[in-house]
Formats: C-alpha cells, structure tokens, sequence
C-alpha cells in the first residue's frame, strides 16, 4: 500500500507541527510493510521542510516530495477551485492524508485530520482569511474525505454539529510534546537565561483565544501579598498591559520549555477554546500542576489530574491557582496517572488501521 501524506505544516512549530512530526516518526517506525511518501509545499522554506524529515533516524520506507507552493496558492487550487488531483505531484497513491490546511481532489482513499473548529467557532477572535481558508476546506472534507481523524470526542461532537457523518470520523488522542524533566543544572541554567529569579506561574500562549487578560487579572487576585512571578511563552498575538510580575518571555524553544515547566508552581492554562490541549499533558510529564478549563475538550484531556476552572470567570481562575499552589504534590502524582493513557506509539497504530480501512 502507498500512503502519501501532507506534512507541508511540519516547519510552523505549532501544535499542528508537533502533531504532523511525531505521527510520521512513530508510523514510519512501526511500519515496515506500507511505503510512505512525504509531500511538502512551502514557497520560502523548502530548506525547512527538508531539514525536519531529514531528522527522521531509522530504517523507514518512505520518499519526499517537495514542491515551491505557497499556501495562498494551495488554497486557491484545492480549497476554493478544487482542482488538480494531488496524484499528478506525488503519483498514485492508496491513501492520501491531507493537512489541515488545505484538501486536495484525489483517486485515493481521502483521510485528514481536523484539529479544531476555532476559526468556525470564534470567527470574530480569527483573520477573515483564515476563516475563509478553513470554511472552503471544511465543505470538501464534509463531501469528499472518507476519514476524518480528530484529537478528542468534543471535536468529534463540534464536526456533528455541522452536519458531518458520525461514522467517519475517528478520535485518535495525541501523545506528549516534551516528556523527559530536565536535571538541576539545565533547570538553573534555563532560569538564569530568562532571570527567573522568584517562583512563578507558567502561561503557554499568549492571545485571546489562550485567555491571557484574564490570566493576568486572575493572578493579582490570586497572589496579591505574595512574591510570585507569571511567566507567558509564545508567539505574542494580543497586547499585554504592563503589569508588576507578569513577563512575556515570547516564542521559547523546545530545548528550554521542560525546565519552565518543571520548575513552575504551576500551568495556568484556562484557555477558551482546544481541540486536544497539548500543553496538559506536557504539564503531566514535567511534574506541573495544571489550571485548566472546563469547556471544550480540556476535561476529557485533563482527567482528574488538574483544577478544573470556569474560563470566563477571573474568581475561579484565581481560586485554582490558589489551589494548585497548596496541593502541588497531589496534583502532580494525579497528572503522572492521567498521562499514561496518552502516547504517540498508540496514536500511530490507530492512525494507520484507518489507512487499512481502504481496502475494506
């Protein structure tokens, strides 16, 4: 069976990045019958797309194919004129696994992943452009994908909502970003290169979809008399008032985030809106006691291993982490429980009987 798939996403070093990496490492390390051709298209970073997979280490089956496609273009083709079977790229393939940016016509059997509905959802909190990319996308997943692969039941429940054919879609959970606590001499070093001197908060993301203002205000309340710092890391895409000891520290790699998660008091994570809610499940691996919400898809991630909070409420934001920082042993042996249930090795092995579902 030849299996082509979009990793055109793999460069943006986002949750959808992370996602495409790790799931193509783990199948081309447990498959050794299929063979797997790896198709990018990227106007600029051809370079970048060629140095991820070049990353890849083993003995896997697989070929590239990499193109100049600027995602404008891609999205013109495929989303909005629907033409140009991706097959006359990559030649003839079984399946075809689509990125979540764009869905290609195609002979194969038509399988993608939906990460979230976000731009569909929250419309007014996205670029119109965006919204218009994942719309068109949406109407021909919704009429031509034979698979659709999302990362927990509320998606699911969000694609049923608009209609989707419940026998379709498929929830595959995701496995951990960062996984291993880095020792004492890499946590201090870290700490010294960002002069994190008090104890602190962690914020992964820092926008208004990840509730930052409300973060903020959320912490004053919580730690007003108490010397404690709230540190925010990503990509800034929402101002931050100037506040005494809140930094914004912006994108961090991933070389230095294992030990801000492992050395903070903990995740303060009460987003609006996830389709899976990655940074949980890395809190859960690096000894971090999680504030999370309870909407969408965080509780089902979350388990009983985190503070469960009303996101559009600053009180109860604040009386999680108030409660987080009195029960951080407790939450951290209940986060070390709730993360066994997620790995990339399952995730693969689930992902490619979907791809054995064509010849069906």
């Amino acid at each position: 069976m030849k299996i082509g798939i979009d990793i055109s996403q793999i460069i943006y070093e986002t949750g959808v990045s992370w996602y495409t990496k790790k799931l193509v490492e783990n199948l081309l390390s447990l498959d050794k019958e299929n063979e797997y051709i790896l198709f990018g298209g990227s106007m600029r970073r051809l370079n970048d797309l060629k140095a991820k997979v070049s990353s890849f280490s083993g003995n896997y089956n697989y070929t590239t194919k990499f193109l100049p496609i600027a995602p404008t273009l891609s999205d013109l083709v495929w989303n909005r004129l629907h033409l140009f079977n991706i097959e006359n790229l990559i030649g003839n393939v079984d399946v075809f696994h689509s990125s979540d940016w764009s869905q290609p016509p195609s002979h194969a059997f038509k399988v993608t992943t939906v990460h979230d509905l976000w731009p569909i959802k929250f419309p007014s909190q996205t670029h119109p452009r965006v919204v218009a990319t994942h719309k068109a996308r949406l109407y021909w997943v919704k009429k031509e994908v034979d698979k659709i692969i999302v990362p927990s039941i509320s998606t699911k429940n969000d694609l049923l909502d608009l209609g989707f054919n419940e026998k379709k879609i498929k929830v595959i959970h995701e496995g951990p970003h960062l996984q291993d606590i880095p020792d004492e001499k890499k946590i201090k070093e870290t700490l010294k290169k960002y002069n994190l001197k008090k104890k602190f908060l962690l914020g992964v993301g820092v926008s208004a979809r990840k509730n930052t203002d409300r973060i903020i205000r959320a912490f004053e309340l919580a730690t007003a008399g108490k010397d404690y710092d709230l540190v925010l890391v990503g990509r800034q895409n929402t101002r931050v008032e100037k506040t005494k000891g809140v930094r914004v520290l912006g994108h961090v790699g991933d070389e230095d985030l294992p030990a801000l998660y492992s050395s903070s008091e903990a995740l303060v994570y009460p987003s609006l809106y996830e389709g899976f809610g990655l940074p949980i499940i890395d809190a859960f691996n690096l000894d971090c006691p999680v504030i999370t919400s309870n909407t969408s898809s965080m509780p089902e991630v979350a388990g009983q291993g985190a503070i469960l909070v009303d996101p559009l409420k600053i009180e109860s934001i604040a009386d999680g982490i108030k409660y987080a920082i009195t029960h951080k042993k407790t939450l951290i042996q209940k986060g070390k429980k709730e993360v066994e249930r997620f790995s990339w090795t399952k995730a693969a092995f689930e992902t490619l009987a979907v791809y054995k579902e064509s010849s069906k």
